[in-house]
Order: C-alpha cells, then sequence, then structure tokens
C-alpha cells in the first residue's frame, strides 16, 4: 500500500514511517524541510501544514491509498486536507488524543458536574466546551509543537475526519506518549532530580496518586501503522495505549529503579508542597482509558517490556538535556522548604 504521513520527521512520525516500511509499504513523508528523514527509500515532500493546500499537485501525484495526519490541529486544518484528497486516497487517518474526552475538561475544571466514570472508552462522552486550554497554555504548547495553531482541539478534527462521506475516515486517541526524543520531557522531571542529586524526591498527594493512561512511542507508531493499512478500521475511533495506568508515583519508582537511585520519596498533602508540584487540577479525575478494542480488534501488543521502554527513555532523558525551552519547573529551595517544614 502507498501511504504518505505528514509529519513523518516528528517525535511519533519517525516511527511511523519506520512500522510501516517495516510492514512493506511505500511511503512519502511531508515535512517543512528542516528534519528531513534520513531514509532514501522515502518519498519526501516539503510543505508547510498551513500551507498545505500550496503542496496539492505534489501530494496526489503520490496516489496515495492511506493517508496518516500525525499533525492535525483544528477543524479547520482537517478541512483542507479533506479538500486536498477528497478522490484522490481512500483513507484520511487523523491521529487525535484523549484530552478530547469529557475527563478532560473536568480535571481542567472547564466541565461542571461529576467525575467521569471510568475506564474511558471510544464511546464516553467528549468536552462540551472546545478549545479547552487556555491562550497561555496554548502558547507554551507552540513552543514544543511548531505546527500547533491557536484554534487547536481534536473535537472538530474528529468530527470533520468522520462526517465526510467521500473520505473512508479514522480516528486514534493517543494517550501520554514517552520514549526517546519526546518533546514535552515526561520522565525529564524525575530524571533531572536525580541527576542533580537530589536524595529525596517529593510528591503531592493527589499527583502521587494520578492515573493516565501511557504509551511507549514505538508501540503506539506500530498501532498507527496497523491500523491505518487496514480496510477494517474505517469509521472507527480506537484509544491506543497500555492495558494498564501506573500512579504518576508508580512511573517515578520505576523511572528511579532504571537509574539505580537509592533516596525517598515523600508524599505531603497539597497544600504542603510548591505549586509547581501540585496536579493541574481536580487530580480526583483520572484519564484511564480502555484499549481493548484496538487490542482485540487488531491483535496488538507491546514490543517490548515497560521495564526496557522505561530503561532507553530514562537514557535518553538523562544524556539529551533540554536546548532552551523546558516545559517544566525546578524551585530546589521552595521543595527544601517544604520538606524542612
Amino acid at each position: 500500500m502507498r501511504a504518505l504521513v505528514i509529519g513523518g520527521t516528528g517525535f511519533i512520525g519517525r516511527f511511523v514511517v519506520d512500522q510501516l516500511l517495516r510492514l512493506g509499504h511505500e511511503v512519502a513523508i511531508v515535512h517543512r524541510g528542516s528534519h528531513p528523514h534520513d531514509l532514501p527509500v522515502v518519498t519526501q515532500i516539503t510543505a508547510k501544514r498551513d500551507r498545505l493546500a500550496d503542496a496539492a499537485p505534489q501530494l496526489r501525484a503520490f496516489a496515495p491509498e492511506a493517508v496518516v495526519d500525525m499533525i492535525l490541529s483544528s477543524g479547520r486544518q482537517a478541512e483542507m486536507l479533506l479538500d486536498i484528497f477528497r478522490g484522490h486516497a481512500e483513507r484520511i487517518v487523523a491521529i487525535s488524543s484523549m484530552d478530547v474526552y469529557r475527563a478532560c475538561g473536568v480535571l481542567h475544571g472547564t466541565e461542571p458536574g461529576p467525575l467521569e466514570p471510568l475506564p474511558l472508552t471510544e464511546a464516553s462522552p467528549v468536552r462540551t466546551r472546545l478549545q479547552t486550554y487556555p491562550p497561555a497554555q496554548v502558547a507554551m504548547l507552540q513552543q514544543v509543537f511548531g505546527w500547533l495553531d491557536d484554534e487547536y482541539d481534536k473535537i472538530p478534527v474528529e468530527r470533520a475526519i468522520l462526517r465526510d462521506s467521500h473520505s473512508r475516515g479514522t480516528v486514534l486517541r493517543l494517550p501520554m506518549v514517552y520514549g526517546p526524543g519526546d518533546p514535552l520531557r515526561r520522565f525529564y522531571p524525575v530524571v533531572k532530580r536525580i541527576v542533580d542529586g537530589r536524595r529525596v524526591l517529593l510528591f503531592s498527594e493527589s499527583m502521587a496518586q494520578w492515573r493516565a493512561t501511557k504509551g511507549y512511542v514505538e508501540d503506539v507508531a506500530r498501532a498507527i501503522a496497523i491500523v491505518a493499512t487496514s480496510s477494517l478500521s474505517s469509521g472507527q475511533i480506537f484509544n491506543v495505549g497500555e492495558p494498564d495506568t501506573l500512579t504518576e508515583l508508580e512511573w517515578a519508582e520505576r523511572i528511579a529503579g532504571a537509574m539505580d537511585w537509592k533516596g525517598e520519596f515523600v508524599i505531603r498533602p497539597d497544600d504542603q508542597v510548591p505549586p509547581h508540584l501540585r496536579a493541574p487540577g481536580n487530580a480526583a479525575q483520572h484519564w484511564i482509558a480502555d484499549t481493548r478494542r484496538i487490542r482485540e480488534q487488531f491483535g496488538l501488543a507491546e514490543c517490548c517490556s515497560r521495564d526496557v521502554a522505561v530503561s532507553r527513555t530514562t537514557a535518553w532523558e538523562r544524556d539529551t538535556p533540554p536546548q532552551g525551552f523546558n516545559p517544566h519547573q525546578f524551585d530546589y529551595e521552595a521543595e527544601d522548604a517544604a520538606l524542612n517544614a
């Protein structure tokens, strides 16, 4: 099959391309030109996300049977994508996020009412309020993801892709993805504190117990590649992620174990820890997803053990400190004051 991947040089996209090639598919990638893919067997098309229509002739010339868009940010972008490939591609696969669920709004305080029942299935309610992230947080994310626009929201993306009668759309809702190259540096707060010689790591009670489905980048990419090239996926939504969900403290313990750290974790009530260590909202609302649909329908399982995935990610975080912008805060003076209070 000919598969075209938009955003094929990004954190997850590179692994998706590799998985598609391993499965024997012919692959083209679309990127901005700043980070070309290093595989000569891949067709490369240079285009900007917000001016994708300018490259329509090249995109259509590849004659893709499946288009995988890793970086759809808004309903407007989704409509542009459909206009380009309507009648030229059999299947459009939109990479979405679990932040579409109402549970995300409950966590951030934008959705009224009770906690959302768990686990979150593909049929669980989505948010009633669009653009759940405030402008300041969107601006922060744009420093990490250059493709993200001011209208960021995956709900309009999903609606546009699934309701189009001319393209057989598929939506994949991704979890919190970790692995070498993670631009959000999910393991870095623990790794840096250990590298800096901290012997005690402080957690708030709510953050220590919070659970959110995660996925190792190679496993997530394999799921995307398999689903994207299967006719069985048309018109469906799939949650992607690991089958079980650890607490944030359990993740930290595994990272510490991979670094052979012998220090101590200390948990304190939320009002006794610095603000940068507190949960970002109502941590009673967990993000635990049910991933049985994709596993049962496609026979998916993890490529490697969690210990191996954590070890690889931890080693990369340790050896590759962030350059420039870093989304995490480190205030050891405030943390020591809280520990000594």
